[in-house]
């Protein structure tokens, strides 16, 4: 007669090295609590500059110090006030927190899910619905995704202050942008093969 751990495999208790290995994903842990830290940093940097823009507004010359300073924006007269180049690159810099700080949230919930353990979210009504299909490919492509959304606001913001930028730094940041998004159409295009092949394996 066969036993319980042949009829049904999946039950069957590790053995002690495998076991071990396979609770070593838990050393994960403490770098994912880690981004976790960074994002409350992000948040704290957001709020400061948003701060910094409000007080500008209503005419803080330390503030619009700080944020001038912050931005790296340079022009031969003393700025005394806002203009419109100043908000535009403000408002970047704050859409940049936002979205690295996404980014940050698809590392964080979508690798604790994918390598670590998992969260059990399907019946919680702010589950993520990326998180419904989640997996080492996928989580790659999304994050080359977020990547060239982050690269392109540092890019927007560079073009927007040319000015106090060399040729070759507008020229590298550009190279740099362009090997970003070749790198995601790659990874998107390689897991678009190796999942039409899966499909094909089943089939």
């Amino acid at each position: 007669m066969a036993s319980n751990s042949s009829e049904h495999p999946e039950k069957a208790a590790l053995r002690p090295l495998p076991k071990l290995i396979f609770a070593s994903r838990w050393l994960q842990l403490p770098l994912y609590l880690g981004l976790i830290l960074a994002q409350g940093v992000y948040v704290f940097h957001f709020w400061v500059e948003l701060v910094h823009l409000l007080e500008a507004v209503f005419g803080s010359q330390t503030a619009l110090q700080a944020l001038i300073s912050g931005i790296g924006y340079k022009v031969d007269a003393p700025i005394t006030q806002l203009n419109e180049t100043i908000i535009m690159l403000v408002v970047l810099a704050l859409i940049d927190v936002v979205m690295i700080s996404n980014l940050l949230i698809m590392v964080i919930v979508g690798g604790y899910e994918t390598f670590v353990s998992r969260m059990n979210l399907e019946s919680h009504p702010d589950q993520p619905e990326w998180l419904d299909h989640v997996n080492a490919s996928v989580l790659k492509v999304k994050l080359g995704t977020a990547i060239i959304g982050i690269s392109s606001i540092h890019l927007l913001k560079t073009f927007i202050n040319a000015a106090n930028y060399t040729e070759q730094v507008l020229m590298w940041q550009t190279i740099i942008h362009v090997t970003f998004l070749l790198s995601a159409l790659a990874i998107a295009y390689t897991d678009k093969l190796m999942s039409h092949h899966g499909g094909k394996q089943q089939h």
